[in-house]
């Protein structure tokens, strides 16, 4: 008889590694999967074999990079369950990753589902009534195996049919991290990130920027690319009109980000004389090239490159701007803008 699999949400967190590792050591095959999308861990796309193989490393685990950002960006228009605190819908983040999971049992042969979610963890997520509201409304209502607060539950079918022994599992609780400390030395995982909101909707600055994007920020905004809501989380980011979105690297790290994130209609700017920021002009070639807007737009943003690069003695001070533009590119001196000049402009 070959063995059973389990398809788990795996987050990278002690509790999915925990909960994971719980099932697959009763002989139980377990995939876990690592959905992401642009609020979360969506760099891994670039790095999956890197990090699968790191987890099983590390934590003697499968994992499965997948992404789901367009059907996260769809929910965010109107999440059945509503938001927390910012603009995170927790509930149904839930619900669309175990559809998901659910939808992908069949390729995997698996028989049942499970989550590292522990009762009374997080007030709106994991409550008893909303852990049901969760299952129920995935579809997984009887395949849904919760390791951790599993002695809390109702049986699954899992535990029925015998795929794995009830009496292996636990009846965590609450917010402390005691039990899953202990748990994690007796399974010989030491190296295990801590507790953080790793998804950019909780983070208050970056959730209001994201929400005003949604809500028509701008109008080229109603398209959702997943493209453009990555573009959000970095930067100093201005609305110079209606149509011109310019984003301004704080860091050499940043500066290479935005370039890698690039598309054939942005247009570059960077002063050619001194370190400063890149700008990046987003979409400009279609909502600026050619208009009566593109002088006046371009000299904003090359202000604002200025004013944002290193200061020379006296101050900020004017400076060679260059900006390609794609196929062509063009460079002249711009003067920095006064921070009474842009306060309206930023995102």
């Amino acid at each position: 008889m070959s063995e059973p699999v389990a398809l788990g949400l795996f987050s990278g967190g002690l509790d999915s590694i925990l909960a994971c590792r719980t099932v697959a050591d009763q002989g139980v095959r377990v995939v876990a999967l690592k959905f992401v999308t642009p609020f979360f861990d969506h760099d891994l796309l670039a790095k999956k074999q890197e990090y699968g193989d790191a987890m099983r490393r590390k934590y003697g685990l499968e994992v499965e990079v997948i992404d789901i950002s367009e059907g996260y960006l769809r929910l965010l228009d109107n999440p059945a369950h509503g938001f927390g605190k910012h603009f995170n819908p927790c509930i149904d983040c839930k619900i669309l990753m175990l559809t998901r999971a659910r939808e992908l049992m069949p390729a995997h042969g698996a028989s049942f589902l499970l989550t590292g979610e522990v009762l009374g963890q997080r007030p709106m997520s994991q409550r008893r009534d909303t852990l049901r509201v969760i299952e129920r409304d995935s579809g997984c209502t009887g395949l849904l195996l919760r390791p951790l607060c599993a002695k809390l539950m109702p049986p699954t079918q899992a535990e029925l049919d015998g795929l794995v022994d009830r009496e292996r599992l636990h009846g965590f609780s609450g917010r402390g991290r005691k039990e899953q400390k202990q748990l994690a030395a007796r399974l010989g995982i030491a190296d295990y990130p801590t507790p953080a909101g790793g998804c950019l909707l909780t983070d208050p600055n970056l959730a209001a920027r994201i929400k005003h994007f949604y809500q028509g920020l701008f109008s080229f905004g109603g398209q959702r690319a997943v493209d453009d809501i990555r573009m959000l989380t970095v930067g100093r980011q201005f609305k110079l009109d209606d149509d011109t979105w310019l984003i301004l690297g704080r860091s050499e790290r940043e500066n290479a980000r935005l370039l890698a994130m690039r598309g054939p209609d942005d247009w570059l700017l960077r002063m050619t004389t001194r370190p400063g920021p890149l700008g990046l002009l987003r979409h400009a070639r279609s909502a600026l090239a050619g208009t009566d807007r593109e002088e006046a737009a371009i000299r904003r943003a090359a202000g604002l490159v200025v004013r944002y690069g290193r200061k020379e003695e006296g101050g900020p001070s004017p400076a060679e701007v260059r900006i390609d533009q794609g196929s062509a590119s063009v460079q002249a001196r711009f003067a920095p803008l006064a921070d009474d000049e842009f306060a309206a402009w930023r995102i």
